[in-house]
């Protein structure tokens, strides 16, 4: 299946089986600046992962960044926002239990008076 304007890409890394403990920070594979972009480019303005965040895990930014010096690698995914506008969803679970495609997704926000982010409840409705 291809992305088309209003598509959801969920990003199953199995990063949720690790929640709790102290592996699931480095679980995951993250998204880049790039990647990030080309999704958008498609029209998907809602994206969500069941990792820790939607960018690459911190010891692997801290990595980068200490080997170049380019700040730009601090939170790409994140700040591929400010390019093209979009929300992210991260620490979803049970990704492995939706088919590859053709599910309705649904995220319903907590309201944060002069929050930046919040949790929602994320509900799959898959049909027979």
């Amino acid at each position: 299946a291809s992305l088309k304007e209003g598509d959801i890409v969920l990003v199953m890394t199995g990063a949720d089986k690790y929640w709790g403990r102290e592996e699931y920070l480095v679980k995951g594979c993250g998204m880049s600046r790039e990647a990030t972009l080309w999704i958008l480019e498609h029209g998907v303005r809602v994206t969500g992962t069941d990792a820790w965040s939607w960018d690459r895990p911190l010891p692997l930014i801290a990595k980068y960044f200490e080997a170049t010096g380019d700040a730009s690698l601090i939170w790409e995914g994140h700040f591929a926002s400010i390019e093209r506008g979009y929300c992210h969803i991260e620490k979803l679970t049970n990704l492995d239990k939706l088919p590859p495609h053709g599910f309705t997704f649904f995220c319903f926000p907590v309201k944060i008076r002069k929050a930046s982010a919040g949790w929602v409840r994320a509900v799959a409705l898959v049909e027979d």
